[in-house]
């Protein structure tokens, strides 16, 4: 665990979910696995605060706890979970692009609250989407639980873990923490509910008489002690699922760029086919037959069953080898080579970075020392026909960045310099690892700046959301247009310039932190694949 990363996950917990949590949070994972006894004893803090700290951060799978042999129970950090925090609008945006807006706020609840029943979700739901719908319109339930059931289908969401059903004795004492268990072929099986009603909006004071208003709250309070059908029944995203689905789509769109959009569509329609088969860690997709991959096709991709046999033959015969023939049966059986591909989708990020950083001329040693694997100092010159003091300098540059590593190879035990082969070359995992830690860093550097804007402009701030609450409560009350532009004059014209420049500058340093956060996935994906790779 570096301080870049350890730096990062304390700012991410602070700013989802406050001091109190961000200290015993960044504390378990400075620390590792700790009791509760020591975690208040070395905090500082109450044990209430901490026991409610660590609820949320159980609620929110970002510490798992486990039963030791001597009856104590040990909390431990995911910081790879707190570090997905940062991917939550990525998550959000991608169920938004597959499922429309109901998608989107189905896994942003789940986002917000970790674990949640599905009842609880749909009521949610509904309720958010009617608020958004003209007057008079409301969302049925029963729209919402479909979107539901197709995210589940899809493994996009997951049941969690449940305590087993156990039968009670008297006798034994409770163990000091449930262990929870899941079968596997219940993970995406969604629980019969028969939800019936429609999304509900939000009621102001006025609007009905007392009487009736208390009638109805008696009847909902009535409604809500009996539990609901799926209780015990929790749902979490499986992000698992959304890392495989933005990986699938980064292959597709490389296929699209080195070759054309028929051969993306023949490449993402074999990855849609095993999306759910293919665990998200395998390093090929299951084979698939080419007469299979013709009847998957889309409806609008006209093309006959030679010409796609014509470009599976070129997307197996490419070097990069996205594709690859593992026999003959059926037409030809094909698998997408997903290792290979997060390899070559590393390779090009650190390419782009290296042209970004060092120059063109840089990007070509880089180019060159990827492709020959080692070489001495002359040969580089030779064959990216540079002359030797700049490669000597751009080669010593890239070598003190470690984006370049340097082998000796001795001809005598001695190790005499002039008797020893020195050659360069490129290792792309420390690279790739290399680089990451520097994303980690870029990533805790721009929420440091983002609060900092916000903290120089915390009165203007204010005095803006005063104004907007001033308006919409007159705007309500059915104020004149004179009032109204009264109250919007309080803010002066230098104050308005700077809140657009303050707005300016946190939507460009958000934009940076998703993209920077795209390199992150790519360099993670690469590092995960290369490290399970037998």
């Amino acid at each position: 665990m570096t301080q870049a990363e350890i730096k990062l996950c304390s700012l991410l917990l602070q700013e989802h979910f406050g001091e109190i949590v961000e200290k015993i949070g960044t504390y378990l994972i400075r620390t590792g696995t700790q009791p509760l006894r020591m975690i208040v004893n070395d905090t500082g803090l109450l044990l209430d605060q901490v026991k409610k700290a660590l609820c949320v951060l159980i609620q929110h799978n970002l510490v798992t706890y486990q039963l030791q042999k001597r009856g104590f129970v040990e909390y431990e950090a995911q910081c790879k979970r707190v570090l997905r925090i940062l991917r939550y609008p990525r998550y959000i945006y991608t169920a938004k692009t597959l499922y429309n807006d109901t998608g989107e706020l189905i896994v942003e609840e789940l986002l917000l609250n970790g674990k949640m029943t599905m009842s609880a979700v749909v009521r949610k739901v509904a309720d958010r989407l009617t608020e958004t719908m003209e007057d008079g319109k409301t969302m049925d339930y029963t729209d919402v639980s479909n979107t539901f059931v197709r995210l589940a289908d899809t493994h996009f969401v997951q049941r969690c873990p449940l305590i087993p059903e156990t039968p009670e004795t008297p006798d034994a004492p409770p163990p000091p923490a449930p262990i929870l268990v899941i079968n596997e072929k219940d993970m995406y099986v969604v629980p019969r509910l028969n939800l019936i009603g429609k999304g509900k909006r939000r009621r102001s004071c006025d609007e009905e008489e007392n009487g009736e208003h208390k009638a109805k709250k008696q009847k909902q309070d009535g409604e809500s002690s009996e539990p609901p059908p799926d209780d015990g029944i929790y749902w979490q995203v499986n992000i698992d699922r959304f890392h495989q689905h933005f990986r699938d789509q980064g292959i597709v769109s490389a296929v699209a760029n080195r070759m054309d959009q028929t051969s993306s569509e023949i490449v993402r329609t074999m990855l849609r086919m095993s999306e759910v088969t293919t665990s998200s860690s395998a390093p090929y997709t299951q084979p698939l037959s080419s007469n299979e991959i013709f009847r998957s096709l889309p409806a609008g991709y006209n093309i006959v069953k030679q010409v796609l046999d014509q470009y599976l033959t070129l997307l197996a015969d490419d070097p990069l080898e996205f594709v690859g023939k593992s026999g003959d049966s059926g037409g030809g059986m094909y698998t997408v080579n997903l290792h290979k591909a997060l390899a070559s989708l590393a390779t090009a990020t650190l390419e782009s970075i290296v042209e970004e950083r060092f120059g063109s001329r840089c990007a070509r040693i880089f180019r060159l020392l990827l492709r020959k694997k080692h070489l001495e100092q002359k040969q580089v010159e030779d064959f990216a026909m540079i002359p030797a003091k700049e490669a000597k300098d751009m080669l010593y540059k890239m070598l003190s960045e470690n984006v370049v590593s340097l082998q000796e190879i001795p001809k005598t035990p001695d190790h005499a310099p002039s008797r020893t082969f020195y050659l360069y070359t490129v290792n792309i995992l420390s690279s790739a690892r290399m680089l990451l830690h520097r994303c980690y860093k870029s990533v805790a550097n721009l929420i440091e700046r983002r609060q900092y804007e916000t903290k120089e402009n915390k009165r203007l701030l204010e005095k803006s959301q005063r104004v907007e609450a001033i308006l919409a409560s007159m705007q309500a009350t059915g104020a004149e247009d004179a009032q109204l532009q009264e109250i919007e004059e309080m803010i002066t014209v230098p104050e308005r310039q700077q809140l657009e420049n303050l707005k300016r500058n946190v939507n460009k340093i958000d934009a940076s932190e998703n993209q920077v956060d795209e390199t992150i996935f790519v360099l993670e994906s690469f590092i995960e694949s290369t490290m399970k790779k037998p």
